[in-house]
C-alpha cells in the first residue's frame, strides 16, 4: 500500500509545478517587477516539474512512448511559434515600419516636414490643451516625433494644471502651442470639424526655430505712444511682440530719413502732431516696394497722411464714435465691438469684447488694385453714431451732420505689387521732390519749410522682402486701445498682436506642403446604368449561380 501511494504522489507531482510556474508568471506580469518572489515561484516551479519528468523517464519508459514524442513535438512546435511571435512584436515595436498605400499618401509626413524635424538642434515640444486625445491628431504628433527624439508633445487638461494655462495665456479648449526655448507660438485651435494639420504645425515649426526675428519700428518724434514703461505708453504691446519673437524698435524718419531694409512693419501710434512731407514720402516708398504699415490714429489729431491714405482709399472722418448702448463703467465716448469682419486678423474673436476710447471712423473707398476688409464693427444706429458737435452736453443725432451706425473704427487693406517693381534695389522711381509747390503752400501748424529744402532720400533701400508680391496696411481710429492699461482687457491686445502679426507678411511665405487630399474614386451613374447594375447584381448573377450549381449536381449524381 505504501508503494502505491507513493507513485501516485510522484504521478500528480505535475499539478503542483504548473501551478507554481503560473504563480511565479502571474506575480511578475501584475506587478511589473521580476524581483525575488515571482523567480522563486518559477524556479521551484520548474524543478518539480523537471523531479515529475525524470521520475516518468525511469519508471514507465514514458519518453519513448509515442504519444509523448507527439506531444513533445506539439509543445516544442507551440513554444517555437510563441517565440518567433515574440520576437516579431520586439522588433515591430523597435524598428517600426509603415507602408502608405493610398495614392497621394494621406499618412506620410511631406517631404518637408521630415527634413524640418530630422535637422531639429533644439529641443521643442507641442502643448495640446485639450481634454480629450483626437487619434487623427495624436498620430500626426507621433509622426512627427519618430523622426527626432528632439520634438516632444504633451496633451494637457486646462482646468487640471491651471498654472501651466496661465504661462501660455491659453483662452479655450483645443489651443495647440508649440515652444522651444523661451519662445511660444500658438499653432492653431483644433475642435471637432478641424483638425491638427500638418501645414500649420510644419510653418510654425520653422517660424519658431529660426534664428532670423522680425523687425517692427514703431514712429517717434510726433507726439506718439512711447515703448519705454510710463503713463500712455505701449510697453507692454512692445513686450509682448518681443514674447512672439518679434524686435521693436523706435525709428525716427527724420533721423534716418528712410525706412531700414530690414523693417517687416512699421507701427504708427497716435501721432499728437504732423508728420513732416519727407516722412510721409518715406513711407509711401517703403509701401511702394513691398512694405507694411499699421496705422493707429486717434480722433482730434492731423498728421498729415491724407496723400499717403487717399491712394489706398482710406480717409479718416475726424467725428466722434459714439455709443449710447449702455456701457455704464466706460461711458458713450468708448464705443464696444463684438461684430469684427472675415479676415485672418480677427477670425477666432468670435463675439468677443473689444473697446475703443476716443475713436474716430475710418472711411474706404473702392480703389483699382487695393483690396479693404472691414475689421472693427460698431452696433447700428440708434445705439451707435458719430457725433460731429463735441462741444454739445447733450448726445443727440443730427440728421445731416452726424454718421449713423454701424460703424467701421478698422480695416485691414492689401494692394498687389506692379510687376515692375517687384525687382528692388534701385533708385525711387517717383523723382517728387519735397519743395514741390504743393508742399510749400500746404498749411502747417508745425515749421515744414525748415526741412522742405532737404532733397528726396535718393536710392530707397531695398524692400523688406524681396519676393513681397503684395503690400499690406491696417487702419484703427484709436491707439488707446494698445496702450498699457486696456492692452490687457478683454480682446484690445489680440487686436493690436493679431494686427502686427498680419501687416508683417510672415504668413506669406509659408512652406511648400501641399495639402493632401484622397482621390475622388466615386462613380457617377445615370439612372438607367444604377438600374441595370441593381438587376444585374440582384437577380442575374444569383440566377447563374443556381444554374451552374444545378448543371454541376446533374453531371454527378
Amino acid at each position: 500500500m505504501k508503494s502505491i501511494s507513493t507513485r501516485k504522489v510522484w504521478k500528480y507531482l505535475i499539478w503542483p509545478g504548473l501551478f507554481l510556474l503560473a504563480t511565479g508568471l502571474t506575480i511578475g506580469i501584475v506587478s511589473e517587477a521580476w524581483g525575488t518572489v515571482p523567480l522563486a515561484f518559477i524556479i521551484c516551479g520548474a524543478v518539480v516539474i523537471g523531479i515529475w519528468l525524470i521520475w516518468q523517464s525511469q519508471e514507465s519508459n514514458w519518453w519513448g512512448r509515442r504519444s509523448t514524442q507527439a506531444g513533445t513535438n506539439a509543445l516544442v512546435a507551440t513554444l517555437a511559434v510563441l517565440a518567433i511571435l515574440g520576437f516579431i512584436n520586439f522588433l515591430a515595436s523597435r524598428y517600426e515600419f509603415r507602408a502608405d498605400l493610398t495614392e497621394t499618401k494621406l499618412f506620410t509626413l511631406a517631404p518637408e516636414s521630415k527634413e524640418l524635424v530630422q535637422n531639429l538642434k533644439q529641443p521643442v515640444k507641442v502643448w495640446v490643451f485639450d481634454v480629450t486625445q483626437n487619434p487623427q491628431d495624436r498620430e500626426l504628433l507621433e509622426s512627427y516625433q519618430k523622426q527626432n527624439s528632439q520634438f516632444k508633445f504633451e496633451y494637457i487638461d486646462p482646468q487640471g494644471k491651471p498654472g501651466l494655462t496661465e504661462r501660455f495665456g491659453v483662452k479655450d479648449f483645443g489651443e495647440v502651442y508649440l515652444e522651444s526655448g523661451e519662445k511660444k507660438q500658438l499653432v492653431q485651435v483644433v475642435n471637432v470639424s478641424d483638425r491638427l494639420s500638418e501645414i500649420k504645425l510644419t510653418n510654425s515649426l520653422q517660424q519658431i526655430t529660426s534664428t532670423s526675428t522680425a523687425k517692427v519700428y514703431f514712429l517717434q518724434g510726433h507726439g506718439e505712444h512711447q515703448l519705454a514703461a510710463g503713463e500712455g505708453a505701449i510697453f507692454q504691446a512692445s513686450q509682448a511682440l518681443s514674447n512672439k519673437n518679434y524686435t521693436t524698435a523706435p525709428l525716427n524718419l527724420i533721423e534716418k530719413s528712410a525706412v531700414p531694409s530690414d523693417t517687416n512693419v512699421v507701427v504708427v501710434a497716435g501721432p499728437k502732431r504732423a508728420l513732416f512731407d519727407t516722412e510721409v514720402k518715406a513711407l509711401q516708398n517703403y509701401l511702394n516696394q513691398g512694405g507694411n504699415l499699421v496705422l493707429m490714429i486717434d480722433q482730434g489729431t492731423d498728421p498729415k497722411l491724407e496723400s499717403l491714405l487717399t491712394e489706398w482709399g482710406v480717409k479718416l472722418d475726424n467725428r466722434l464714435a459714439i455709443d449710447v448702448s449702455g456701457n455704464v463703467s466706460l461711458g458713450p465716448a468708448v464705443p464696444i465691438v463684438t461684430e469684427y469682419g472675415q479676415h485672418p486678423i480677427t477670425k477666432d474673436f468670435g463675439n468677443g469684447i473689444s473697446f475703443y476710447r476716443l475713436a474716430r471712423p475710418v472711411i474706404t473707398t473702392s480703389v483699382a488694385g487695393v483690396e479693404a476688409t472691414k475689421l472693427l464693427i460698431t452696433k447700428p444706429y440708434p445705439n451707435t453714431w458719430a457725433e460731429s458737435d463735441l462741444n454739445s452736453e447733450n448726445l443727440e443725432f443730427n440728421e445731416g451732420k452726424d454718421l449713423k451706425g454701424p460703424l467701421t473704427l478698422g480695416v485691414a487693406l492689401t494692394r498687389k505689387l506692379p510687376v515692375a517693381t517687384k525687382p528692388t534695389p534701385s533708385p525711387t522711381s517717383n523723382p517728387t521732390p519735397t519743395t514741390s509747390p504743393q508742399a510749400q503752400t500746404k498749411p502747417s501748424s508745425t515749421p515744414s519749410t525748415s526741412v522742405s529744402p532737404s532733397p528726396s532720400p535718393s536710392p530707397s533701400p531695398s524692400p523688406t522682402n524681396s519676393t513681397a508680391t503684395e503690400s499690406r496696411m491696417v487702419v484703427i481710429g484709436d491707439s488707446d486701445f494698445a496702450t498699457d492699461n486696456s492692452f490687457p482687457q478683454q480682446l484690445n491686445g489680440d487686436v493690436f498682436l493679431n494686427s502686427v502679426n498680419w501687416a508683417s507678411q510672415q504668413d506669406s511665405q509659408p512652406l511648400s506642403i501641399r495639402p493632401k487630399e484622397p482621390k475622388n474614386r466615386r462613380i457617377n451613374l445615370t439612372a438607367l446604368q444604377a438600374n441595370v447594375l441593381a438587376v444585374s447584381s440582384l437577380l442575374i448573377l444569383p440566377l447563374i449561380g443556381f444554374a451552374v450549381a444545378a448543371i454541376l449536381w446533374w453531371l454527378r449524381r
